[in-house]
């Protein structure tokens, strides 16, 4: 049964989901000798009509396999629009010499996109990251008898099937389970065997620091700033051997004695605590009236 391929492009440029869902159901399926012609008019000619049509007659088959991601809360038109560039990527890489159908070759292509784009979006945090962990992530609610927590002997089991360490069956069912909360919600309303499943207040009341406050914190940062700031002004003004005093006596780690300091001046220890002293009154009036 001959399957006409002459097709308006333009009906695509509809904002309806359902009218797009219509369509790509209502064409029907090319036959082996048509795709393949379709196929060799692009890998050989470079025909851009035949991989329109090539994507557009296969865009059903995508749409099947989109559905089957449906129970992981993404919105139905971002899977079948991540597939749709599977498919494409597919196509681009399809060689005639493989002599298989190209849905085929592209379901791969096609879940890959899927799957990229639920582990993205899923969480806050990627859920999964290695190979081992999206193995998992796509297979273990397949595999489970049951809602609930997994049993030892069912962790055996697909821990043999899946190929993976019990330990990261432990990990993904761990984290599969606990889902991203909002903390910016007004109206609570989430509910959990008919109780309250979260409480907004206690929720702040947890992720706040009570022992910490950045804002004292900025503000004492730039105090400080500000008298450094005075203090190298004022000690600018200061004679040679009062500088030489104060940093001996307050700017090192180890103080210097005024014993030393005497020694190294040839004067009194005395003399030294006077010079300090006035040094320090004339850094304190500099500071104030600065």
């Amino acid at each position: 049964m001959s399957v006409n391929t002459n097709i308006n492009f333009n009906i695509f440029c509809v904002g309806n989901l359902n009218t797009y869902i219509y369509f790509i159901n209502s064409l029907p399926i090319l036959s082996y000798e048509q795709e393949y012609k379709l196929i060799n008019d692009f890998y050989y000619y470079n025909n851009i009509n035949s991989i329109k049509k090539l994507i557009i007659f296969n865009l059903k088959f995508v749409l099947n396999v989109a559905k089957n991601y449906l129970g992981y809360g993404i919105a139905i038109s971002d899977l079948i629009q991540e597939g749709n560039i599977g498919l494409i990527k597919a196509i681009k890489k399809f060689n005639p010499l493989y002599k298989v159908r190209i849905i085929s070759f592209a379901i791969y292509w096609i879940k890959c996109e899927i799957h990229e784009f639920i582990l993205k979006n899923l969480r806050i945090v990627k859920i999964a990251t290695t190979k081992s962990q999206r193995k998992l992530f796509f297979n273990l609610r397949k595999l489970k008898k049951k809602i609930g927590w997994l049993k030892y002997k069912e962790i055996n089991l697909i821990s043999k099937k899946l190929s993976v360490s019990k330990k990261d069956i432990y990990k993904m069912e761990s984290r599969m389970f606990y889902n991203d909360i909002n903390l910016g919600v007004n109206n609570i309303n989430k509910y959990f065997d008919g109780n309250l499943f979260y409480n907004k207040d206690l929720l702040n009341d947890n992720l706040m620091d009570k022992n910490s406050n950045f804002t004292d914190n900025i503000e004492y940062l730039n105090w400080k700033k500000y008298i450094l700031k005075k203090l190298k002004l004022a000690f600018i003004n200061l004679d040679n051997r009062s500088k030489h005093i104060i940093k001996s006596r307050w700017l090192r780690k180890k103080k210097v004695t005024l014993k030393k300091l005497a020694e190294y001046y040839k004067i009194s220890s005395e003399r030294i605590r006077q010079l300090e002293k006035n040094a320090i009154k004339k850094l304190r009036f500099l500071i104030k009236n600065y």
